[in-house]
């Protein structure tokens, strides 16, 4: 699940340097015989923006105020549509704003819903131990530092259409620092790789990131065609990863004998959780109702199963009390709770998204999306426009981005689609701050993997985001 965070406010900001734009006139929205109001060019319009700028703001100052990214953006969404709100219902027609963020809430709570559906899954494999085992594994197999480079990249790569982008490269992380020890070189390396891969990896899968999320819900791209970008998104990553595979010290670290058994019940989580996804698939292909409610439906699995495991724990207590099994495989004395994960889940990250979602929403209502549209869609034309959206996400959040691009919803061909689903996927791994494992990995692995040192091989990786979008045009052009 991924954050990068400014795209729509440079679409917000486009109607100052191009006043000629503020004059388009608002489509017509909601039924009946009124007709949307065109607000770019008012006071209400350019209010609206500066509660936008300030809120984003105070989303990029995070690191630095300690403030959580959701709360600005919330209240953002709520003044935003306060103020539309209050337009409206002096003009005698509230059911029109009614109507849009009625709209917004929906698209909100299917997403909103599938992701702590995912979220779910992701904590309870994590509470028995799934990924802990496999980091043991990882170092206990004694690789050299080259090894374990592509070995960490490779996982992400295949582990973070699944699971998220954020988890993935948490994980394998921790790989690196266990094994890397001091040795800074390897550790910024590993780390580069394992951002680009685990962003590279999301992007072909429509589970992988929550903007291949949208444009599935979306209807944009069915199912099986994201996965036409599994060619570009290997390119992605391999052409930077085998550049700085040479510059990976040729040394072998010391094993570690560390052995990390999973608690009862993790391998019936990862089976449930592959049957879940194929319920999902399944409710939408086959029966054409959205993704959500067979997620929801896969939630009812992990349910039952952790009814099961409740009931039971006392019972296996007593009967493996007395084996080595027991010890190591158990699980802690408080039973499996399905509650539990879901609290876990992040909450933040969520009401992120609702604010993101409340906002472009309202700004697009407003009009100002439909002028962004009419600069980049229609006169930068929509590869040159769905580039930019990728080179932007590497310093703008990739939700907004993609919801901005969502909500303008542009006439393209499947390939564009496609081509902006790769490049707002891919396009964060230019820079450290601009994806969710990046920002984390900066955290965890403090001092050794940092900015400067991640800008140092944006070149390389932007060799690599290039050759993918080449590749893309040129096995895909069916397309097109």
């Amino acid at each position: 699940m991924s954050r990068r965070t400014l795209c729509s406010l440079l679409f917000a900001l486009i109607p100052f340097f191009l006043p000629a734009l503020a004059q388009a006139s608002g489509a017509g929205e909601g039924g009946g015989e009124h007709t949307r109001l065109d607000l770019t060019a008012s006071a209400v319009g350019y209010a609206s923006l500066a509660v936008f700028v300030l809120a984003y703001a105070l989303v990029i100052g995070e690191e630095f105020i300690h403030l959580r990214k959701s709360k600005p953006v919330i209240i953002g969404a709520g003044l935003i549509w306060g103020i539309i709100g209050w337009v409206y219902a002096s003009h005698g027609m509230p059911e029109l704003a009614e109507h849009a963020v009625r709209h917004n809430l929906l698209e909100y709570a299917e997403l909103m819903l599938f992701l702590l559906v995912a979220m779910t899954y992701i904590n309870s494999m994590e509470e028995r131990r799934v990924f802990d085992a496999l980091r043991a594994w990882l170092i206990r197999k004694g690789f050299g530092f080259r090894q374990l480079f592509w070995m960490t990249g490779i996982l992400a790569f295949f582990i973070s259409p699944v699971a998220d982008n954020l988890t993935t490269a948490l994980l394998m992380c921790a790989v690196v620092l266990a094994v890397g020890g001091d040795n800074i070189r390897f550790v910024t390396l590993a780390c580069i790789n394992i951002v680009v891969a685990a962003n590279a990896g999301g992007a072909f899968s429509p589970f992988g990131d929550i903007t291949t999320l949208m444009v599935w819900q979306k209807g944009m791209v069915d199912f099986w065609t994201f996965f036409a970008l599994f060619v570009p998104s290997v390119v992605n990553f391999v052409v930077p990863a085998a550049i700085m595979h040479f510059a990976i010290p040729h040394e072998q670290p010391a094993a570690s004998d560390e052995v990390v058994a999973m608690f009862r019940g993790a391998r019936r989580i990862i089976a449930l959780f592959l049957l879940t996804i194929v319920t999902a698939v399944s409710f939408h292909n086959f029966l054409g109702l959205p993704p959500v409610v067979g997620m929801l439906t896969g939630l009812g699995y992990l349910q039952f199963f952790g009814y099961y495991l409740k009931r039971t724990h006392d019972k296996h207590l007593k009967t493996n009390s007395g084996s080595a099994e027991h010890n190591g495989q158990i699980g802690d004395v408080v039973p499996f709770d399905i509650f539990n994960k879901v609290a876990r889940a992040e909450w933040d990250t969520l009401l992120f998204f609702y604010g993101v979602v409340l906002c472009v929403g309202g700004l697009g209502f407003l009009g100002y999306l439909s002028m962004a549209s009419e600069l980049m869609y229609s006169q930068w034309g929509a590869t040159s426009a769905n580039i930019a959206v990728g080179v932007l996400s590497a310093i703008v959040d990739n939700i907004p981005v993609m919801f901005a691009v969502l909500t303008m919803n542009p006439e393209m061909p499947t390939g564009q689609w496609l081509l902006v689903t790769l490049t707002a996927g891919v396009g964060g791994s230019l820079l450290s701050i601009g994806s969710a494992a990046g920002v984390a990995l900066m955290g965890q692995a403090r001092g050794k993997y940092t900015f400067f040192g991640h800008l140092k091989w944006s070149p390389v990786i932007a060799l690599g985001y290039a050759a993918s979008i080449w590749v893309h045009m040129w096995i895909n052009q069916s397309y097109f």
